[in-house]
């Protein structure tokens, strides 16, 4: 059990991570920005510092200033809660380095996952399946065209190092995919620094079923249910209802069954959600982690 945690986020979350540790008698340690001062966050915490100014880059994102808040107060772990630094990879190794655990997945899981080519790539070996598409990145217009022929129209045009729906585009015709595959690659390049590119048949009217997962450091996984986020607003949902009405029983279990798969074909620990889109035929997809 640990001793001490320190909270690498503020507002909503924190407050409820906070919350959590007292009940289970860890003591919290709070960061914040000099304008969040006064927050809920930083009144609940057994101990608060300060890590910067008001921008976010340099305080929230700040790794140095939380990695030597929590080594000065002696933290057994840092708990990054979501957004921020929640999927950074290297903040992730920097932390072990440290010598406290990071509560998340690896550094070396959260690469892996965050590369939507490689995580599609792991799903296959793990037997999960996957909206049929390129076997790996198709980085040229010859090339992805040629994917697209074989894939059968319409495709989904995404990057691998993609995420909240941006460097992904629809094309319904071999007329539209050379201006959306172009416009998908430099959106993908300059929001990611990453122009690296995949294909997958467009799945149309689909549901959005995610799983939420837990697993520990011996290989063991749970899944704790569904929830259906199929009502978005530009790729990014709006409302999660559990549990889904477009699930059957047995469709629930299946779904259940490769979540957990996934989670242990990636090499998965702590808590994450395995996301899926349904068609209209009962079939579902792995699409991220």
């Amino acid at each position: 059990m640990f001793k001490r945690i320190l909270i690498a986020n503020r507002g909503e979350i924190a407050v409820r991570i906070i919350r959590t540790c007292q009940e289970l008698g860890i003591e919290a340690v709070a960061v914040y920005s000099d304008v969040d001062s006064t927050s809920l966050h930083v009144q609940l915490a057994d101990y608060a510092v300060c890590i910067g100014p008001a921008k976010a880059a340099d305080s929230y994102l700040n790794m140095k200033n939380i990695l030597s808040a929590a080594t000065a107060l002696g933290c057994d772990a840092i708990h990054p809660g979501f957004g921020f630094l929640s999927e950074n990879s290297t903040f992730a190794r920097l932390v072990e380095e440290c010598g406290m655990t990071f509560i998340g997945p690896s550094g070396d899981v959260i690469d892996m996952m965050g590369n939507k080519s490689m995580a599609r790539q792991k799903m296959i070996e793990a037997g999960v399946p996957v909206v049929p598409g390129s076997d790996g990145s198709v980085n040229t217009l010859e090339e992805a065209k040629a994917c697209a022929d074989k894939i059968g129209y319409p495709v989904l045009i995404k990057a691998s190092a993609g995420g909240g729906g941006r460097g992904m585009r629809k094309a319904f015709s071999e007329e539209e995919f050379e201006d959306a595959y172009l416009t998908a690659k430099a959106e993908a390049k300059a929001c990611f620094g990453d122009d690296d590119m995949y294909l997958e048949k467009l799945i149309l009217n689909p549901k959005h079923i995610e799983f939420q997962i837990l697993a520990d450091n011996y290989g063991n996984v749970i899944h704790l249910g569904e929830r259906d986020c199929s009502i978005q607003r530009r790729n990014q949902k709006m409302i999660e209802e559990a549990p889904s009405k477009a699930l059957t029983p047995l469709l629930r279990q299946k779904m259940g069954e490769d979540a957990v798969k996934a989670a242990k074909g990636a090499g998965y620990r702590n808590a994450g959600t395995v996301e899926y889109v349904l068609d209209q035929n009962g079939n579902y997809y792995f699409i991220e982690m």
